[in-house]
């Protein structure tokens, strides 16, 4: 009987125990699942060496267009590539005075991207370079696209898709969106590559899209913990270099395709970004304040001036009609204000609520926050757009 009881206790502990480890399981999960959803994919903050965008430009006509195009008159260059163009098909142009208003000059921009093979296609951005109304409607012709060297990448041509349009009266014109621009989905045809061989490199360099000292050191140690040696070395805020362990039999695109899968927390400066012009004002979470006390007031004077008419009774032969001035002004001193005290060390949440309790709008904000700088007591950098 008492070895039943004994065995009775022990199963009764150990359910208690499987109970309270479930439970501290369920509450352990919130906690890693928000440290995971502050991490970031390596993917996302750094760029690879040689891996990069190019960007094309060209010169081209739009033809096609209902009325909408370049006045030849004024528009000068338009003329002379229609001239230039019929004559190179055979056509002389030049004897007659060319009143066309169907044709508009473009330039055409595109990005060529990484890796991309002669034959495959890009999209294509049209803008009106001229007086054009609309280019809706419009076909592009052929148009080379030149990269930075000078060289042809590739060759534009087809029909633009625009989005905007114009649709005017002898009273009334309504404009929605922009008419003179417009794109072609696959618009453009590769005609040189950009020779880079990925694969024969032993090391590639990544670029932190933001650098920082700390993230560019977490990056470096989770790639060796993942590889298991000491395969990576920070050079400075913006590169961390990785060299093609032999693990990886000289396979650097299987090398970067595991690293760029790990998961790091990027480190943030204290920073406070300020768009005047909009009002917009952007704060890190680590912006701090130190013990700073204050007070925000406009005085407003407003004077409304509501003039009224004063005129003789009906049919008296004394007196005048005349408008008699009305005057009315009002002061406010915004006395409703008081002082606010911030304490030392205030995270951002409780500097917005402070700053919000006193009333404060974006515009007010934005001179408060270059005073509490100019003061010492903001600990972040400011930096205005």
């Amino acid at each position: 009987m008492l070895r039943r009881t004994l065995f009775e206790r022990i199963g009764q502990a150990r359910r208690a125990l499987g109970a309270v480890a479930t439970a501290a399981a369920l509450i352990a999960t919130p906690l890693f699942a928000d440290d995971a959803t502050a991490q970031s994919r390596i993917k996302d903050i750094v760029d690879v060496e040689g891996v990069r965008d190019n960007m094309l430009i060209g010169y081209g006509l739009v033809v096609g267009l209902n009325g909408t195009g370049d006045s030849l008159d004024s528009a000068v260059f338009t003329q002379e590539s229609l001239i230039g163009m019929l004559e190179r098909l055979g056509v002389n142009a030049r004897d007659d005075n060319l009143d066309a208003d169907n044709v508009a000059a473009v330039m055409v921009t595109a990005t060529l991207p990484p890796f991309a093979r002669q034959g495959s296609r890009i999209d294509v951005n049209v803008s009106a370079l001229g007086d054009a109304d609309s280019l809706l409607g419009g076909l592009l012709l052929v148009t080379p696209l030149l990269g930075a060297d000078g060289e042809v990448y590739a060759v534009a041509q087809g029909s633009l898709a625009v989005g905007g349009f114009e649709a005017q009266g002898a009273a009334e014109t309504v404009v929605k969106g922009v008419p003179t621009a417009g794109r072609i989905a696959n618009g453009a045809i590769i005609e040189r590559e950009i020779p880079f061989e990925l694969e024969g490199m032993r090391s590639v360099k990544l670029a932190l899209r933001n650098p920082d000292f700390t993230t560019a050191r977490r990056v470096s140690r989770a790639i060796n913990a993942f590889i298991g040696v000491e395969t990576s070395r920070v050079l400075d805020p913006t590169t961390v270099q990785v060299t093609l362990p032999e693990s990886y039999g000289g396979r650097l695109v299987e090398m970067l395709t595991d690293i760029e899968q790990l998961r790091v927390e990027p480190d943030l400066m204290a920073k406070v970004v300020i768009d005047e012009q909009s009002g917009v004002i952007v704060m890190g979470e680590n912006v701090r304040i130190s013990r700073v006390a204050i007070a925000q007031g406009n005085l407003t004077i407003r004077i409304t001036e509501t003039p009224q008419v004063s005129q003789p009774q009906p049919f008296s032969n004394t007196g005048e009609t005349v408008e008699v001035p009305r005057t009315e002004i009002e002061i406010d001193e915004d006395e409703d204000r008081r002082l606010g005290v911030l304490e030392t060390g205030v995270s951002l949440q409780e500097l917005v609520n402070g700053l919000n309790a006193l009333g404060v709008g974006p515009r007010d904000m934005i001179t408060i926050l270059q005073a509490i700088k100019a003061s010492g007591a903001l600990q972040a950098e400011i930096e205005v757009m």
